[in-house]
């Protein structure tokens, strides 16, 4: 309902703010003018005038985050259910309980026949080692940074002591400006993150500070190591190590931490000067000053610190405002504010502000987690595939870098992908779902058994080969295309007797509610047989531009791909009983959505089936990546106001938060999957797709008249 109310309010606000806006309705529109980047970005700041615990504004530059309440610090954190932790998180930043790394893999192992031949997977739960692999490593908080606010009694002051909050995220700069009143006084808090360290800078301005009543607390606590978003364990100060501040002079100062096997430092850096004061808790320390103006950074440094940067809040800013300049005029972009249909500026809201996430939590060097740099999912560990829907829409944004960053990644755990496809008897790699950065498999009966992240890195390397079509790009990806392909192609099981290759029954299907580990199985599922088809002749084509000769397999196995199942006129999601349970992912309309025409779909059958899914699925059950894929599927059907319906389609689980963020569960806070898969569709809807009219402008939106899309910069979707 909080979801519904706010799609509601953001519609009523967007339809008043364009009446207000319009004001040269009836003159023409030449698409050909220049964007104002500025102006569409900034349109798009978020302005916060109280405590939001759902939805705190983040600062960060790909693989740092710090996350923040409306004082501009980490100051009042929320434990209440569906609460984003105040967390400060670097990808790097990984911890393991001592002696999890003598637990034997293969003691969660369990063998199962798949066509006459044993195969193992990790499927065991309930074994001891199965909670330990699971569990490490995960990502942990680097520390708390938090105001101090006294009030003349020495008290400290409480969420309510503060007034008249407003706090807004400039996102054109990455700066963001918290001003809000204390025991009468103005507090304005500055704060931006360093573009090319793990820091944060902010400037404080009160005249409280002079009295010596504003100051910065820095906490540090043990990781919980937690499937959720609590991470930090405040009770277990004898398991981590924090070493005393070491100055250098009167404003430098470093301390070292330890959590078992993970060693860090944090860097303190400021203007001004009261003293270092350290409290009953060794894990903290207050950074204090006697000034109405201080300027303090903190950064965090993988292994020890050596130097930390300036505490100059200008340099620092005016790197932010560089970096984030940028990004803004480099990529592409879409503007809707010509439209007359009032949900363009809740539309275009979430295209700015996904571009900003996503740029924030999921431009790494690794695939992110699907919570990004915000809190912990899944232990904070890599989910492949989730990796599509975190990143390839920055090819067609023209930031083909930020994927190339995490692409080399998969280049690295080539040999763990490759131990895995040799444990179970298969050629080439297989890529585990829910893994650490070393590409352990994580234990799972649900993703141990996921296959639709195989075709993935085809997909994305393809996506870098079209924005850098140049030898060198095939060569350098080759291995992982080659790699992919020769797993895929073996997996798929020889029907002789049917004249077709089919993919089951020993998995678990993109839409997760059919169990391969039930009597009967799973056989192919419609959108993993279109996938197979699809990366197999991406990869055919790769051979073919590198002079190499054919790989009759992966021809073979492409061609004769079984065909997916027709049931009452429509497209099932599997071909074995129960054939289409209607909850979770409607999967099967990603075939010819996500997917071109790979000639498995007929248009009319899956016109029918989306048809179908829009009157009686359980959208109450779908998750944010599934509006955007469906939206894709309108699009390519010539359904434009479906398409459009479905991106702003108001469930649980597609309600974009004042942050921009997509809450899913209170267990899962944030999902960026959602903001990523938001991009590719509008992306795709804006530019076209493959086998596009190339004659019409903005083939996924209505042709009414009631949309003006002017757009820069987006390469054709698939």
């Amino acid at each position: 309902m909080r979801h519904g109310l706010l799609s509601l309010l953001a519609v009523l606000m967007a339809a008043a703010c364009h009446a207000a806006e319009r004001t040269d309705r009836d003159a023409p529109i030449d698409r050909e003018d220049p964007i104002d980047r500025e102006a569409l970005v900034r349109r798009h700041n978020i302005v916060l005038t109280e405590f939001h615990d759902d939805s705190p504004l983040a600062v960060g530059n790909g693989t740092f985050a710090f996350n923040f309440d409306v004082t501009g610090l980490q100051t009042f954190p929320s434990e209440e259910p569906g609460a984003v932790p105040l967390a400060t998180m670097a990808e790097w930043a990984w911890h393991s309980f001592p002696g999890s790394e003598d637990v034997p893999y293969e003691a969660a192992l369990r063998e199962y026949t798949v066509h006459g031949r044993k195969v193992s997977y990790a499927t065991d739960m309930k074994s001891d080692a199965a909670k330990s692999l699971r569990a490490n490593p995960h990502k942990f908080n680097l520390g708390r940074i938090a105001l101090r606010l006294t009030h003349k009694d020495g008290s400290a002051a409480t969420r309510d002591d503060i007034k008249s909050p407003r706090q807004t995220l400039d996102l054109w700069t990455g700066e963001a400006v918290s001003e809000f009143e204390f025991d009468g006084e103005p507090v304005t808090v500055r704060t931006v993150a360093h573009p090319k360290m793990d820091a944060v800078a902010v400037l404080i301005e009160s005249p409280l500070g002079a009295e010596g009543r504003v100051a910065i607390d820095v906490t540090f606590s043990y990781p919980t190591g937690e499937w959720g978003p609590r991470m930090d364990d405040w009770s277990k100060p004898e398991r981590h190590k924090t070493e005393p501040l070491i100055s250098d002079g009167s404003v430098n100062a470093h301390s070292v931490r330890e959590l078992d096997g993970s060693r860090y430092g944090v860097f303190r850096t400021q203007r001004h000067v009261d003293g270092d004061v350290y409290g009953a808790d060794p894990h903290s320390w207050r950074i204090g000053w006697r000034t109405e103006k201080n300027e303090v950074l903190i950064a965090f440094k993988e292994g020890s610190i050596s130097g930390g940067g300036d505490s100059n809040y200008a340099a620092n800013l005016q790197a932010s405002a560089d970096h984030w300049k940028n990004f803004w005029q480099r990529g592409a972009a879409i503007d809707l504010s010509q439209s007359t249909d009032p949900r363009w500026r809740e539309l275009e809201r979430r295209i700015v502000l996904s571009q900003y996430l996503t740029a924030l939590h999921s431009a790494g060097t690794m695939p992110p987690q699907e919570t990004g740099l915000v809190c912990n999912s899944w232990f904070g560990k890599h989910h492949l595939e989730m990796h599509w829907w975190h990143a390839a829409h920055f090819a067609l944004w023209g930031r083909a870098d930020l994927l190339e960053r995490s692409l080399s990644w998969y280049e690295e755990i080539l040999p763990a992908a490759r131990r895995i496809a040799e444990r179970q008897g298969y050629a080439g790699v297989r890529w585990p779902k829910m893994t650490d950065p070393e590409g352990v498999s994580s234990p799972s009966s649900v993703g141990e058994l996921l296959i639709w992240q195989q075709p993935h890195p085809i997909w994305l390397v393809k996506l870098l080969y079209d924005a850098d079509p140049t030898p060198e790009t095939l060569q350098r990806y080759w291995p992982i295309v080659e790699a992919t392909a020769d797993f895929m192609a073996d997996y798929a099981h020889d029907d002789a007797e049917g004249d077709r290759y089919v993919l089951g029954p020993l998995l678990v299907a993109a839409q997760e509610s059919y169990s391969g580990l039930k009597e009967g199985g799973v056989l192919n599922p419609t959108f993993e047989l279109a996938y197979w088809r699809w990366a197999l002749g991406v990869a055919s084509e790769w051979r073919e531009r590198m002079a190499l000769p054919k790989n009759e397999k992966w021809i073979d196995v492409a061609e004769k791909i079984a065909k997916p199942t027709i049931r009452d006129g429509e497209y099932a999601a599997i071909e074995t009983a129960p054939y289409t349970i209607r909850e979770d992912h409607p999967s099967m309309l990603a075939a010819f959505g996500m997917l071109p025409d790979v000639g498995l779909v007929d248009r009319q059958v899956m016109d029918r089936t989306l048809t179908g899914v829009l009157d009686d699925w359980d959208w109450q059950s779908t998750w944010g990546w599934d509006c955007p894929m469906a939206a894709m599927t309108a699009a390519r059907l010539g359904r434009p106001e479906d398409a459009v319906a479905l991106l702003l389609r108001d469930t649980p689980k597609n309600g974009y938060l004042p942050s921009g963020h997509c809450w899913q569960e209170n267990r899962l806070p944030v999902y960026l999957p959602a903001n990523g898969g938001l991009l590719y569709a509008a992306a795709m809807m804006a530019a076209g797709w493959e086998g596009a009219d190339a004659s019409q402008h903005a083939p996924g939106f209505p042709a009414d008249g009631s949309w003006v899309v002017r757009y820069e910069g987006l390469r054709r979707a698939e």
